[in-house]
């Protein structure tokens, strides 16, 4: 893929700090961290967003993560917790668009979260949500 940082490192030609690679993932650290510790985990196979990846890819990358995240656990990196996080897109946020995970170490008043109720000011009734689930069962069994 061209002009895509991730897949410069993976290659060796950009520079990073990895923390662990196998056939199917690195892990390295991230250069703008929300805490101290916190590390991406990336396929080595170029992949845009969730959707273009390839399903053992994405299980790789979940062992991958947990496997950082015990890690971070025993480093005696502060970390009270542990947030994964992947945003799939540019309104979720993403701003490198090679799929990656945060595993982000967390504490007590670190700053960081999500505010809720969520932006249209209001939790969804039931039946708003038994709707919502029904679109989403539809599209499910309708597949690809």
């Amino acid at each position: 893929m061209d002009d895509c940082v991730f897949c410069d490192i993976i290659a060796g030609k950009a520079e990073s700090t990895i923390v662990s690679r196998n056939d199917h993932c690195v892990a390295m650290m991230d250069t703008r961290p929300v805490n101290a510790g916190h590390v991406l985990v990336v396929p080595i196979r170029h992949a845009d967003g969730l959707l273009d990846l390839e399903p053992n890819l994405a299980q790789a990358m979940f062992a991958m993560a947990q496997q950082v995240a015990d890690a971070v656990h025993r480093s005696g990196i502060r970390a009270e917790g542990i947030t994964l996080l992947m945003d799939d897109g540019q309104a979720a946020g993403q701003e490198v668009f090679h799929v990656h995970l945060h595993v982000i170490p967390r504490f007590e008043d670190d700053g960081f979260g999500f505010k809720f109720p969520p932006s249209y000011g209001r939790y969804p009734s039931r039946e708003e949500l038994e709707s919502r689930a029904v679109q989403i069962r539809r599209a499910l069994t309708a597949g690809h």
